[in-house]
């Protein structure tokens, strides 16, 4: 991380994690659930210089705010609330998007909505999509929806590398670096993940579990990466995602499950990639346009019956 700055939304501060800050071209980069910011400075690295990186933290998660009120800001539309924040502070018109999980499903939410669409460029999805797994979204609640606490550093670093091994990481170097951050003592001494217990609520108040009508309706480029093990998103749904977005570009991350931490050159080659190809003009879609010949003939037989 080049640089943290701190942006006040409503009544909590939004930490802001960022890379390359004098870059030529913005990617906005947000984290997965219970994560933060800077699960992404592996990533950073592999784009490079060229690329200045923004990874908030979102509310309740990492150097940000918690929420006193977790069912009124642990929530997407908050969250939306706080991305266009981040968005305006630093004067970005439109911008490109990778997220991770949450991140991914709150960048599809922006994209879909009429309102904010003009403000994503392009959509990088990082194992996530219009349709979840249910068992994974269950495993996901069970596991984020109480508070975890450990003797020492050690006991949760364990418990880390065990629950996330689905992130691909390969050395030891590598858990080492996740533990120490995601990681915050207690007052008695104890240990404890680095985001508020009571993140797992938004599992109550707020969790989109069918979104095809929204993903129908994003006219951005899109990319979406899967984790050839995920839980949380199945093989069996990029097809049904290609056939609403046939333009969709797909990468399957071998030895991966929930979610590919984006940290190899092979996964960041394709993203590169991506963000290089050029935006086409979006078109109506078929059925749309042939309604165009109907509405000319009606007007036609009504200047012909009525005009004389």
């Amino acid at each position: 991380m080049d640089a943290l700055e701190f942006i006040r939304v409503r009544e909590l501060d939004i930490a802001v994690r960022i890379w390359n800050p004098n870059a030529p071209r913005t990617l906005i980069a947000w984290h997965g659930l219970a994560r933060h910011g800077g699960d992404f400075s592996a990533l950073a690295q592999q784009l490079g210089g060229e690329w200045r990186i923004i990874a908030p933290d979102t509310p309740g998660r990492g150097l940000s705010s918690w929420s006193l009120f977790p069912a009124h800001d642990y929530l997407y539309s908050h969250y939306i609330t706080v991305a266009l924040g981040v968005l305006d502070h630093f004067k970005l018109q439109q911008v490109d998007w990778l997220g991770t999980s949450m991140g991914g499903l709150l960048g599809m939410l922006m994209a879909a909505d009429p309102q904010h669409s003009n403000r994503i460029k392009r959509l990088i999805l990082n194992d996530v999509g219009p349709e979840l797994n249910p068992q994974g979204l269950i495993s996901l609640s069970s596991y984020f929806g109480v508070a975890h606490r450990f003797n020492n550093f050690a006991d949760l670093h364990a418990e880390l590398k065990q629950h996330y091994a689905s992130f691909g990481l390969t050395h030891e170097q590598e858990w080492r670096e996740l533990a120490l951050n995601s990681a915050r003592r207690l007052p008695d001494g104890s240990w404890t993940y680095h985001f508020d217990p009571r993140i797992g609520e938004q599992f109550v108040h707020d969790t989109p579990r069918d979104m095809w009508k929204e993903w129908a309706n994003i006219r951005c480029p899109v990319m979406v990466i899967r984790g050839a093990e995920s839980t949380l998103l199945d093989a069996e749904t990029l097809p049904r995602m290609a056939k609403a977005q046939p333009s969709l570009q797909t990468l399957t991350v071998a030895n991966c499950g929930h979610a590919p931490m984006l940290n190899q050159p092979e996964q960041a080659a394709p993203i590169l990639q991506f963000l290089d190809t050029a935006i086409p003009t979006y078109t109506a879609p078929a059925e749309v346009a042939t309604t165009q010949p109907l509405i000319l003939w009606l007007s036609k037989q009504w200047r012909r019956l009525f005009n004389r």
